[in-house]
């Protein structure tokens, strides 16, 4: 018995078998810069997403905006470290997340030389991301660290810097924690860090 295939079929065999396949992103790929508030992030992240693109947390714990305005900061030899850890190639996306201690807040200028610096220490024309800590819908006062107005202030100076056409970053979006996810008024439950996770695989997969 003798089957014909239809032409069409052919069509869509012959399609698929020339696609292109997609390329997985390399390991350790992303890098980041921020405080215990980007760690939560990156732990949530890590352990959802199907890639190992994004670095794991690397200790930013307490590294405000001030942290990151000076290139040769500890902070940045902190970052360093981990390009070298990850075989010296450096990071061809960073994402910069803007957190802030209630007093002395940050300056969109401050900001704008954290964004710089990220640019010196990842790769050339590496793609930079940038966005505030979390805010806190059905509670936004809740971040005793950031003050009652702290959050949102750091998801507005990122606003405006991915508006900024100068300083050429994209913004994604805001992260978000709801009351359960939250273990002491700032930081994510481990319940919250699946939550952020699942929202920064929504950012850049």
């Amino acid at each position: 018995m003798h089957l014909t295939i239809p032409p069409f079929l052919l069509g869509l065999a012959t399609a698929a078998a020339i696609q292109p396949r997609q390329s997985s992103p390399a390991p350790h790929s992303m890098g980041f810069i921020g405080c215990s508030m980007a760690e939560n992030v990156a732990q949530g992240y890590t352990s959802l997403a199907l890639s190992a693109k994004m670095w794991p947390p690397y200790g930013t714990n307490g590294l405000v905006v001030q942290s990151w305005t000076n290139t040769k900061s500890s902070s940045w030899q902190l970052f360093d470290r981990q390009v070298a850890k990850y075989g010296g190639s450096k990071p061809t996306e960073v994402w910069v997340m803007v957190c802030i201690f209630q007093n002395p807040g940050a300056t969109y200028e401050e900001v704008k030389t954290m964004i710089n610096n990220a640019r010196e220490h990842a790769a050339p024309g590496a793609k930079i991301y940038v966005t505030g800590q979390p805010v806190y819908p059905d509670n936004p006062s809740s971040c005793f660290l950031a003050g009652a107005s702290g959050p949102q202030a750091t998801v507005d100076l990122a606003k405006r810097a991915g508006a900024d056409a100068e300083l050429n970053v994209t913004y994604p979006g805001e992260f978000k924690l709801m009351k359960g996810e939250v273990q002491d008024g700032c930081h994510a439950n481990a319940a919250g860090q699946k939550s952020l996770g699942r929202q920064a695989l929504d950012f850049w997969g």
